[in-house]
């Protein structure tokens, strides 16, 4: 492999990586706190029955 195109590579890998590492950590971290726990966990009697995420 050329030299030059290791390096694009590498580039575009990294400019990738920069922009889906932190729309994965807000989507990880605001879709729980939205919806008051892991979406799967088992909710407690005294939670919200329905909330919108708006």
């Amino acid at each position: 492999m050329d030299s030059s195109l290791r390096l694009f590579i590498r580039q575009f890998g990294g400019v990738v990586l920069a922009a889906l590492v932190p729309v994965i950590l807000i989507a990880f971290m605001s879709i729980p706190f939205n919806l008051g726990g892991h979406p799967g966990d088992v909710r407690s009697a005294a939670a919200p029955v329905a909330q919108h995420m708006t």
